[in-house]
């Protein structure tokens, strides 16, 4: 007897409801979903009693690739009625498809994320034809709102029509080659009863051609369900596909119980499967869920009570959410919505409403506002920022906030259980509205921030630090943790198991997948290594600095690197909290980040300007040689000698030359070069460059303006009195915005210091803290005192000046 075939579509009440209808009728002797085999063996576990929607977390992670992946389960998902029906059929129920880490899984995190948009032309072409504006809607048109009578027969076209002639990739090949090798071992064993196969519709023709089923064959549900649509065998299935030639149809491996073998992982590899809570916020499309249908409150209601009884709570309950916001709604408002709905319905010639005619009904009677675009469900696409508060009710009314339970006997990897043994050892499983006050000195209160930052990295809701140091050389020792929003704690440490069995090693091993994921450019490397250290030193820091030491040689821009350079740097001269002070592989961190911001520093080309954290860079750089010496493989006279190439390069940006000019000075090597000198050759192009200049040498090097080196007739003041004094008016305003960038590099009181030497030089007598203390904006006084010389010029021309 052939197999039965059902082509579904993951998440549509209406096919599910088909494939209740046809085990019922069928009574198989085998039930086949799409799934993932490895969990043949645990479908006991599966249909525990969950509170559902729940999903199948698989996780894999070698040297060289980590994936993660969901198969979502809710109560109208046709594989889930397919176990749940299967089972209480009597039929020997399985799942047939690849496991989640298998390579024909790459770069997908949805097992049920079929590739629509290789027939997306041929969906395009039926959305012209029905005139509706989604393929949602035109699946709600055909299949959802339509009698059951004939549904089978009506997917079967379906799906071979928008599968046409295209060719599966090489990935989907090898799994339907997969599947088939299943059904034909049911096949086998089946004897005179049926076997029912239950695949996303895209894999429906290939599967049936794969088999050698041919429709109309004879036998009970052979012409039925499944069976009756064109183009079986044929143009779904490529010929090389077909023959097992490429897939290697024919070579999976048999166990000895006569099923197909489930493929292991590599050695070496991490790999495993858990139940994790789902959420209708995470099925629905609208939140970036592009598998299925959208809306699932919706569907759960249509599914529950049918179409009439879901158009009606979803009016209901978008009237509600928009009292509860205070957005006038009045019943005339409902009676509206109610009657457009009921209109759109006969008008587009549904049988009974469909979700698009309750939605549009719903926003002609409660919008009367230009729209910045089209409505959401007219595409799949998630809600933008600024969207209608009614539509962002109406979708959210559609989407529902139910949230999956799992059955208390319900397995978890060993992490959960790990978590769960430490926060009760160190106090921390408190009510949920507890909050933690911990001093960072204490040691025990220090082993609690540990494990609460190592929760942190691994994204576990439940408590959110609100106080604490910020960086390395922060002087803070005390931190405060509050609780926070804990919906999805329970998934989010199934989850995170993923990573490692214990929360130590989690937490290291999801710091350094972060780190392999941080972009040559991203500053999120010095966060990362400060998280690193807040997470624990020692055993736990060692393979992620290890991985630092080695990224901070691909960074390309200064700016990051001297993030890098200057957390590394504070921990390792000032920490006697967390212990990595002096620690070796902070040596190797701030090493290679010295050594290639060097690189940079040298071959650095722009336009005129100030880049803030290239010069914060140079700073770092000034640091890590005279404070930390040792861990550098390059010597002092080397880095002198590199600031002053630079800073003599008219090549380089005027902001780097200063700040190379102020690293040589501050290094204190060789011959002091002549200050006078250099601000005469950045002169030559105007109080602007000599601003940027300034920017540069007063982020490096500001002891050259306020201290001893400041004394003397060739100081910077001196040079920069006189260079300033006399510039034209017109010269000085059109510069004063870059000096004034310059000098804000410089505190309160060292600020005061530049003004008393001003006044002395002058020869006089007054506050320095006075002169500073204008509440006018300075150009507005500057250009004050032109004007007023302006005005003394012209009296004195007519002789109307007065006597000194």
């Amino acid at each position: 007897m052939p197999a039965v075939h059902l082509g579904v579509r993951h998440h549509s009440p209406a096919c599910a409801r088909l494939v209740e209808r046809t085990i019922g009728q069928l009574r198989p002797a085998h039930v086949l979903v799409e799934g993932p085999a490895e969990m043949n063996g645990r479908l006991d576990e599966l249909l525990l009693g969950h509170e559902l929607p729940v999903a199948v977390f698989s996780h894999y992670r070698d040297e060289d690739r980590s994936a993660t992946s969901w198969a979502p389960l809710c109560d109208y998902s046709p594989e889930w009625v397919a176990l749940r029906a299967g089972r209480a059929a009597g039929a020997e129920v399985r799942f047939i498809d690849l496991p989640a880490w298998h390579p024909a899984f790459a770069d997908r995190t949805n097992r049920y994320a079929d590739a629509e948009a290789r027939y997306a032309e041929a969906t395009e072409r039926l959305c012209r034809h029905f005139a509706v504006d989604s393929t949602d809607a035109l699946w709600d048109r055909l299949f959802e709102v339509e009698p059951e009578d004939g549904l089978a027969e009506r997917l079967d076209a379906y799906f071979s029509l928008v599968r046409g002639d295209a060719e599966a990739d090489g990935r989907d090949r090898v799994r339907e080659a997969y599947m088939a090798a299943w059904v034909r071992s049911a096949l086998a064993m089946s004897g005179d009863r049926p076997v029912l196969v239950v695949t996303g519709g895209f894999h429906q023709p290939a599967l049936r051609a794969l088999v050698g089923d041919a429709p109309g064959a004879g036998g009970p549900g052979a012409s039925g369900p499944g069976q009756g649509g064109p183009g079986e065998g044929g143009p779904g299935a490529p010929a090389d596909v077909a023959d097992g030639s490429a897939a290697g149809a024919d070579g999976w491996a048999l166990g000895a119980d006569g099923w197909p073998e489930v493929p292991v992982p590599p050695t070496g590899a991490s790999a495993g499967s858990f139940l994790v809570p789902y959420s209708f916020r995470q099925l629905d499309s609208f939140s970036g869920y592009q598998s299925g249908m959208p809306s699932p409150g919706y569907y759960q209601q249509m599914w529950e009570s049918g179409p009439e009884a879901a158009a009606d709570g979803l009016l209901r309950v978008v009237i509600e959410r928009l009292r509860a916001r205070r957005y006038a709604v009045s019943t005339a408002d409902l009676i509206a919505a109610r009657s457009l709905s009921q209109g759109l319905t006969a008008l587009r010639g549904h049988p009974r409403p469909a979700r698009i005619d309750v939605l549009d009904g719903l926003a002609g009677a409660l919008i009367t506002d230009d729209l910045d675009g089209p409505l959401p469900w007219t595409s799949r696409s998630a809600l933008a920022a600024g969207t209608h508060p009614a539509v962002v009710e109406m979708v959210a009314a559609c989407s529902g906030d139910r949230t999956g339970r799992l059955h208390p006997a319900t397995p978890a990897p060993p992490l959960v259980h790990d978590v769960a043994a430490q926060l009760a050892r160190l106090r921390l499983d408190g009510p949920p509205e507890t909050v933690y006050r911990l001093d960072l000195m204490d040691p025990g209160d220090l082993e609690r921030s540990r494990v609460l930052h190592r929760l942190r990295v691994l994204a576990v809701p439940g408590l959110t630090r609100t106080a604490g140091p910020e960086h390395g050389v922060d002087p803070v020792f005390a931190e405060r943790w509050e609780p926070a929003p804990a919906a999805g704690r329970e998934a989010a440490l199934v989850e995170a198991g993923a990573y490692g069995a214990t929360l130590a090693d989690a937490a290291v091993r999801a710091l350094t997948e972060r780190t392999h994921g941080i972009g040559a450019e991203a500053d999120a490397l010095a966060g990362a290594l400060f998280d690193a250290v807040l997470c624990g030193a020692g055993a736990l820091s060692e393979p992620l600095l290890s991985e630092l030491a080695d990224r901070v040689g691909g960074l390309r821009t200064p700016g990051p690197l001297g993030e890098v350079l200057a957390t590394a740097l504070g921990l390792w001269r000032h920490d006697r909290v967390y212990g990595v002070a002096r620690g070796p592989l902070l040596g190797a961190v701030i090493d290679g980040a010295a050594v290639r911001l060097l690189r940079l520093v040298e071959g650095a080309r722009g336009a005129a300007g100030v880049d803030g954290p290239r010069l914060r860079a140079v700073a770092a750089l000034r640091d890590a040689v005279l404070h930390a010496p040792g861990p550098l493989s390059v010597d002092r006279e080397t880095v002198t000698g590199l600031a002053l190439r630079v800073s003599h390069d008219r090549s380089a940006p005027l902001d780097l030359r200063g700040a190379a000019f102020g690293l040589y000075r501050a290094l204190g090597s060789g011959s002091p070069e002549d200050p006078g000198e250099a601000v005469r050759t950045v002169a030559a192009g105007g109080a602007d460059a000599v601003g940027d200049w300034l920017a540069g040498l007063f982020a490096v090097a500001r002891e050259e303006v306020t201290g001893s080196a400041a004394d003397g007739p060739a100081s910077l003041i001196a040079v920069l009195d006189d260079f300033l004094g006399a510039l034209p008016d017109e010269d000085f305003l059109s510069g004063l915005p870059a000096l004034r960038q310059a000098f804000a590099y410089f505190p309160p009181r060292e600020r005061e210091r530049i003004a008393a030497r001003l006044l002395e030089r002058r020869g006089l007598r007054g506050s320095s803290r006075s002169l500073l203390r204008t509440t006018a904006d300075p150009l507005l006084i500057v250009r004050a005192a032109a004007l007023e010389r302006d005005v003394s010029r012209l009296l004195t021309r007519y002789g109307l000046g007065v006597a000194p």
